[in-house]
């Protein structure tokens, strides 16, 4: 064979291992704004676009929406990467941050409120999403002042609905996790303000998160090459979150 030859044929033999990669996926099948099976959230973006920087088709495995059920779905060889997860998340190797968010307190109009030690959250109907049998974590700061009669209850499973809720007047003020306030919001009816939650911590329980990527715990190799499609296309990245709403802290 002529060197012209083999270096054609070496050329196509590589080129049909890089389309034969497949970057298997675990998400949520209908997690908006993150990820749905129409690929329109935005981790759905996200994670297209690290595809293409590693010359991979992208797959994915549907799961439910819990801390638990992804690093079940990871241990077991169900797919090969977590998208959206704390960057401190146990027992899997997570890559840098592609983004810190927190708590946001959503409110109609510049209601002011910053800080959950401010006195006027005893005066207002508070929005509070359950999470499985518990409130999501700003709840807590609430009940250790006392502010428990004021809250009122909506399911993760539905999150429009805690936005739509400050929207209609249904509450006054609602804490919602940034992604989630900040998509929502943008459909509002009415002039939507959303405000960090300070403290970002209140005994201990934080209110702002980094949040990673994440590939089994031994799998350094691709944690590694998603750290460097991410570092790569920071800027796309970026980008996509804006478009989402994501409130970005940094």
């Amino acid at each position: 064979m002529s060197s012209r030859c083999l270096s054609v044929f070496l050329a196509v033999a590589f080129a049909g291992v890089m389309q034969a990669r497949t970057l298997r996926v675990c998400a949520a099948p209908d997690n908006l704004p993150f990820s749905n099976r129409t690929s329109e959230g935005f981790d759905n973006k996200i994670a297209e676009l690290l595809a293409n920087v590693l010359q991979a088709s992208l797959a994915y495995t549907w799961i439910e929406d819990s801390k638990a059920e992804a690093s079940r779905s990871l241990a077991s060889g169900a797919c090969d990467v977590l998208t959206g997860v704390p960057s401190a998340l146990d027992d899997v190797a997570a890559t840098e941050p592609y983004y810190r968010s927190s708590y946001v307190f959503v409110s109609r109009g510049t209601l002011g409120i910053t800080s959950l030690l401010d006195d006027r959250l005893a005066q207002l109907r508070i929005g509070i999403n359950v999470v499985g049998n518990d409130y999501a974590p700003p709840a807590a700061a609430l009940a250790r002042r006392g502010i428990t009669q004021n809250i009122v209850s909506f399911p993760l499973a539905e999150p429009h609905k805690i936005v739509d809720a400050v929207d209609n007047g249904e509450v006054d003020l609602a804490i919602v996790w940034g992604p989630v306030a900040g998509y929502f919001a943008k459909s509002a009816r009415h002039p939507v303000t959303l405000t960090p939650v300070s403290p970002p911590a209140f005994m201990g329980i934080p209110f702002t998160f980094q949040i990673s990527m994440a590939v089994r715990k031994n799998d350094t190799e691709l944690r590694d090459e998603l750290n460097r499609a991410l570092a790569q296309n920071g800027r796309a990245i970026k980008a996509v979150l804006t478009e989402y709403g994501v409130p970005q802290i940094q």
